[in-house]
């Protein structure tokens, strides 16, 4: 409970009145991620719930993005911000560790920060004119397991920095407990709605495949830029990783 209380306070902005401090064993908190996860989805699928009532889809989407910011402190857009201004910056490594390191966010940080929730707001919208509240609440817990599939048998390149807790401490046993956590919490929530059936499981599971191959295929892309991975790009990948998720989601439970 202490490490799940730890990692909730340090992924999010919620108010949690406990001093659990972060210790060299931090990194078994990795585990909770997709718990972590889907606290946050449960309340972006409230905010769902109570603004849909209130107001129209397209006031709903932007208030579940606004309350995504500020539940998570823009912690994953600023990692997202950072990754696109370093490595696509065209420099040598040790200049994109240190623009990626810079505070002030630069063009291609904006556009890409601007894209992202552009995509998000529309997928949101349209999941949301269908009856899929619920991909929202899965959201999240499909991301930040991806960021735990990102820290497998992989590298720092700093000696640094907030992503060092985690990057390369994720053994095979907690990657298989994660990996099983997210599809048990899948499951759960898809027989809750009633979309507990053969096609959305494996529509579900497809949907978790490709994103584990993308997420490794993006690190090994990365190792050719800075030969490793960096806070900044673990929040970048949880960002993408939820617009990847309800793009997947989109083209399998609405286009088919």
């Amino acid at each position: 409970m202490k490490r799940l209380i730890g990692i909730m306070q340090f992924m999010t902005r919620l108010p949690i009145p406990v001093d659990t401090g972060i210790d060299e064993e931090f990194h078994k908190s990795m585990i909770y991620f997709p718990v972590v996860g889907l606290v946050l989805g449960l309340f972006y699928y409230a905010m769902g719930i109570v603004s849909q009532e209130v107001f129209n889809t397209y006031i709903a989407t932007i208030i579940i993005l606004i309350g995504e910011v500020i539940l998570t402190g823009g912690l994953h857009l600023d990692g997202l911000g950072d990754t696109f201004d370093g490595l696509y910056s065209y420099r040598d490594k040790e200049r994109m560790l240190e623009i990626m390191k810079d505070s002030r966010l630069g063009t291609n940080a904006l556009l890409a920060i601007l894209l992202v929730l552009l995509l998000k707001a529309g997928f949101i919208y349209t999941l949301l004119e269908q009856g899929l509240l619920w991909v929202i609440l899965l959201m999240p817990v499909v991301a930040r397991s991806m960021q735990v599939i990102a820290c497998y048998k992989t590298k720092t390149p700093r000696e640094k920095g907030m992503g060092n807790l985690f990057i390369g401490k994720v053994s095979t046993p907690y990657l298989i407990g994660t990996i099983l956590i997210m599809l048990g919490i899948i499951g759960i929530v898809i027989f809750i709605v009633g979309e507990l059936t053969l096609p959305s499981i494996l529509m579900q599971l497809g949907s978790v495949l490709l994103l584990i191959i993308a997420v490794r295929l993006f690190v090994r892309s990365i190792y050719k830029k800075i030969d490793g991975i960096t806070g900044d790009i673990l929040g970048c990948i949880c960002e993408l990783a939820e617009l990847g998720y309800l793009v997947l989601i989109y083209v399998t439970y609405i286009s088919f």
